[in-house]
């Protein structure tokens, strides 16, 4: 499969524009301006990583804001129409690629399951009408549970995440289907919600995540950025139930905020989230691997261990030189300091190409780092 730093040629034109914009012709020295680059960065791919999720929910307020009562087309088949059209938006317009709408799916498959169930034991309810139902749940419940898988696969490639000491990926799955069983078994049995909430505090208390937003990387404990996710995720389930696209039982005489409880729900649904993305796409899980790097001397280039590799893209000249456009081939990086970087998400088995790195290019990542498929080359 051939791969590119960028996924989409969408996200190529927004990435060319924004570094003409950010850095203008010369680096910023000013703290202030690189405090505030970056921060400007950060909340740019937030937004942009939220896509599926702001869309759906804007589309939830304004049907609920101009769809009369009694209309011909009931307002859950408006909603639900709407997230497809979203969804096929974005991947006909390059804003998703179909390697990421497979772990989209997933989600939609996994949280249909678990609305039709909490709907029939009374947990929340959806209103009634239309036609795009299954066992009573309104189709577009599952693409609630899709917006936050296309978060999850698109913040790994627009952040080059990296983590160090992750799980292991069978303690994770473990913990993931003690969360997916509870939230189905408390209704019968004990609800053991807070002892798998501390084994979720220990199985990820030690796990670290680097985050590269423009120039700068950023360290951060999985577990805060999880609690972040969950917080926002329950300011949109606000907004959500305030549009009427589902109500909680304390919500059926009139609209009240949910309860910050369902913060803790929301977190444990980031495990299995998680869970999910790091089986489906196997870059998130850490490698503590990197190739062997030979330091160079005053006026030499520096060079990385050989291992037989194809250059898809070309820009690996066929005798091991850089290309002319100074880009390293494949999954070939340049590291801040100068040295070749090793695949940072660790999904590839295959070693690293040969490649002769020049001390005197210090060219940033792009805005979205990790090689994905082209949005003309989708497998």
């Amino acid at each position: 499969m051939t791969v590119r730093h960028l996924s989409t040629a969408v996200e190529a034109r927004i990435d060319r524009a924004a570094r003409r914009l950010l850095d203008a012709g010369h680096q910023p020295h000013r703290p202030v301006r690189l405090a505030v680059t970056e921060f400007l960065v950060f909340g740019a791919k937030q937004a942009w990583a939220c896509a599926f999720g702001a869309l759906l929910l804007a589309t939830m307020a304004v049907v609920h804001l101009t769809w009369p009562e009694g209309a011909a087309l009931a307002r859950n088949d408006v909603l639900t129409t709407a997230a497809v059209a979203i969804q096929v938006g974005m991947l006909v317009f390059g804003l998703e690629t179909v390697r990421e709408l497979r772990v989209v799916l997933v989600f939609h498959v996994v949280g249909t399951v678990m609305e039709v169930f909490k709907t029939h034991v009374g947990s929340w309810e959806y209103g009634t009408g239309g036609w795009l139902v299954v066992a009573g749940v309104p189709l577009f419940s599952g693409f609630m549970y899709g917006a936050v898988g296309s978060y999850m696969v698109r913040v790994v490639r627009l952040f080059d995440l990296r983590f160090e000491r992750y799980p292991p990926q069978w303690l994770l799955v473990v913990v993931a289907s003690g969360i997916y069983a509870n939230f189905y078994g408390h209704h019968f049995v004990w609800d053991a919600r807070w002892v798998l909430l501390a084994l979720v505090v220990a199985l990820f208390s030690r796990t670290t995540m680097h985050v590269r937003v423009h120039r700068a990387t950023l360290r951060m404990p999985v577990l805060l950025a999880m609690g972040l996710v969950a917080l926002f995720i329950w300011l949109a389930e606000n907004a959500a139930t305030w549009a009427g696209a589902w109500s909680y039982p304390a919500q059926a005489a009139a609209w009240q905020p949910v309860a910050p409880t369902k913060i803790v729900a929301w977190l444990l649904l980031m495990v299995i989230s998680v869970a999910l993305v790091s089986w489906l796409y196997p870059q998130v899980r850490s490698d503590r691997r990197a190739p062997a790097v030979v330091a160079p001397q005053p006026g030499r280039e520096a060079r990385t261990s050989p291992a037989p590799s194809p250059d898809p893209d070309g820009r690996l000249a066929h005798d091991g030189r850089l290309a002319d456009d100074g880009r390293l081939a494949d999954d070939g990086r340049l590291a801040d300091d100068g040295r070749l970087a090793h695949d940072v998400l660790g999904a590839s088995t295959q070693t690293t190409p040969i490649v002769f790195v020049r001390r005197d290019r210090q060219d940033p990542l792009p805005l979205a780092a990790n090689p994905q498929p082209s949005a003309t080359e989708r497998p």
